[in-house]
């Protein structure tokens, strides 16, 4: 029973981190040090990562009929009038082109040096100085945002170089933990002149192929051979990610049409001071 509580403890704080730009990451590391799962090393590598399915399920479902591409109905955009290709929705096709395309740069680097990156990065040191330099990033650009108007405020004008560009600033949150891959994409989408709202909303989507491939690799490396309790866990954990997401991403895109990511950053500063005095004491 004491196991469960944790998985929905673990679950709680993988929903609110994943979507909200404030890593997941340095939140997981934190909890992990008060409050250990009583499995394997190699099983909690796994759920760290897996857990985060119950996280995506929750944009799966929020945003169904924003990109998924086929389908006759509201299809305002045919590939084609007649025969199959009527039922592909042609501006959904191109929004997935699009983050297909964003998700390159960290696809490439994550498979090719997954096993370095973890063994260089993997760190309090490094947690700590990336959620400190991108709290002071969000601070920075959303004040010089003040006073300019966004050039891209609907995702149908995102274009592919933009689309690429964003992906790259998502290269960042794979190779240095803490950055928070929400927090890198939104913070490069906003330099890029891209309005919150599609920010936020190009960043859930991004995570569909991000975390659908970075579990299907956890899962491969450890195998489908789970104890009853182990499994228990990961679905306890994962189920209440799912809810506590749709929460989350509901709450932040009404968050975001009146208010900027400033407090993001500053919470985000302050998490990042308490991670290296808590580990530097410890050490």
């Amino acid at each position: 029973m004491i196991e469960l509580l944790k998985a929905i403890l673990f679950g709680i704080v993988e929903g609110v981190t994943e979507w909200l730009p404030i890593s997941s990451t340095g939140h997981m590391i934190l909890l992990d040090e008060l409050i250990q799962l009583d499995v394997t090393p190699e099983f909690y590598s796994m759920f760290q990562v897996v857990i985060q399915l119950g996280a995506i399920m929750a944009v799966v479902v929020l945003f169904w009929n924003d990109f998924f591409p086929f389908g006759y109905k509201n299809n305002q955009q045919p590939m084609a009038q007649f025969g199959l290709l009527s039922y592909i929705k042609m501006d959904k096709f191109i929004l997935w082109l699009k983050i297909l395309i964003a998700c390159v740069p960290a696809a490439v680097i994550g498979l090719l040096f997954d096993k370095q990156l973890e063994a260089l990065f993997y760190n309090y040191q490094t947690v700590s100085i990336a959620l400190i330099v991108f709290g002071i990033a969000f601070i920075i650009i959303e004040n010089r945002n003040e006073h300019t108007q966004s050039k891209i405020n609907h995702l149908a004008d995102l274009s592919f170089d933009t689309a690429f560009l964003i992906g790259v600033f998502q290269l960042i949150a794979a190779i240095f933990p803490g950055t928070s891959r929400s927090g890198a994409t939104i913070v490069g989408a906003l330099l890029l002149g891209v309005s919150r709202t599609v920010a936020a909303e190009f960043t859930f989507f991004l995570a569909i192929p991000v975390m659908f491939g970075a579990s299907l690799l956890k899962i491969v490396k450890f195998g489908i051979a789970l104890t009853s309790q182990e499994l228990i866990i990961l679905l306890i954990g994962m189920i209440v990610a799912f809810f506590v997401s749709i929460l989350i991403i509901q709450f932040l895109m009404s968050y975001i049409k009146k208010h900027d990511f400033k407090i993001f950053g500053w919470y985000r500063i302050v998490l990042g001071i308490i991670v290296l005095i808590y580990f530097m004491k410890m050490g």
